[in-house]
């Protein structure tokens, strides 16, 4: 019985990135041409200023195995990528930045990998395009964040991956509105891999990060999955407590051994008065950081609104697990 052809979506997310689309777009029918798989491009238009509705909407004219999702506002890369997913029907899914710097020439190693019984293959920013501050800070993050996440997350990974289709249902099912897709890559398990590569620079304009973007996106990655912060509350008060009591002995040795030595005035106790009052001030914005967390996922708003769909999939069996199809060929 002649199986069918697998099938790879490509999940692109985009925002001001209109003229790399049609690149994009050539550069990843050339790499499934050559891997001879079945396939669709998927390109979500997070509400690009830019215009990306139009290109897009021409190119998905031109070929049914273009798929666009326009958003009604910019919800961000997660968002994007969550929305192209659910309407994904590959039995792999890549996902990619729009901007190029995520080379889909690469998605060849991926597919290798996957093949061999993977079924989360990621890219690894060996290097990448940026000031020698933003490199050094990325690189503290993301071990930072693995140090104190809960989940062992792979360094210099970023959304760039191939996904098996278990992996992106068990995705797909997750309810939370604020997504951490790296994160929740590592928390779902399965068999993982990663594949070096050099982040190049944009082909086209200017990149959209920016420093306080970027702390917030670090900020969203350890309140998502971590619960060190708490930890750091807990480390303070116990300190804040001894430093008290020490404090306590030593005013008394030095009352009776020099009395004149013992502190005095309102310089002193204005000092320990705001010590301790920035400590329970940063204990009180961590403390706020989950709630408002936690606020954002009981409202239960869905991460992301769509405006309209051009091409959409029809939904098909699924192909023979990859697993699978590597032991029918042992025998």
């Amino acid at each position: 019985m002649n199986r069918r052809r697998l099938r790879i979506s490509a999940v692109i997310a985009c925002y001001r990135d209109a003229p790399a689309v049609p690149f994009m777009y050539e550069r990843l029918r050339a790499v499934f041409t050559k891997l001879d798989v079945d396939y669709e491009i998927i390109f979500v238009n997070d509400a690009s200023p830019d215009d990306a509705r139009e290109v897009l909407a021409e190119l998905a004219g031109r070929d049914s195995k273009v798929v666009v999702i326009n958003h009604t506002r910019n919800f961000g890369s997660q968002s994007a990528f969550t929305s192209g997913m659910r309407v994904a029907t590959g039995d792999a899914v890549v996902l990619l930045d729009g901007d190029l710097q995520d080379p889909p020439e690469l998605i060849e190693a991926f597919f290798a990998r996957w093949r061999e019984g993977f079924e989360v293959v990621y890219g690894i920013r060996i290097k990448r395009d940026a000031t020698l501050f933003l490199q050094a800070a990325y690189k503290v993050f993301y071990r930072t964040f693995r140090a104190a996440s809960y989940v062992p997350v792979p360094l210099d990974a970023g959304d760039f991956s191939l996904l098996d289709r278990r992996v992106v249902d068990a995705l797909n099912a997750m309810p939370e509105m604020n997504r951490f897709l790296r994160g929740l890559r590592a928390w779902v398990g399965f068999r993982q891999t990663g594949v070096p590569y050099v982040r190049p620079e944009r082909m086209f304009g200017h990149t959209t990060n920016s420093l306080l973007r970027n702390l917030g996106w670090a900020r969203k990655a350890i309140f998502s999955f971590s619960f060190l912060p708490l930890d750091i509350i807990a480390v303070l008060a116990l300190l804040v407590v001894l430093a008290s009591f020490a404090g306590i002995l030593v005013e008394i040795a030095i009352r009776i051994l020099r009395p004149d030595l013992v502190p005095s005035g309102f310089t002193t106790l204005i000092v320990i008065v705001l010590f301790i009052g920035g400590i329970q001030l940063t204990c009180l914005s961590i403390i706020g950081s989950y709630l408002a967390h936690i606020y954002e996922e009981v409202k239960r708003r869905p991460p992301y609104i769509v405006d309209s769909v051009i091409n959409l999939p029809e939904r098909r069996a699924p192909a023979t697990p990859v697993a699978t199809r590597e032991a029918d060929g042992d025998h």
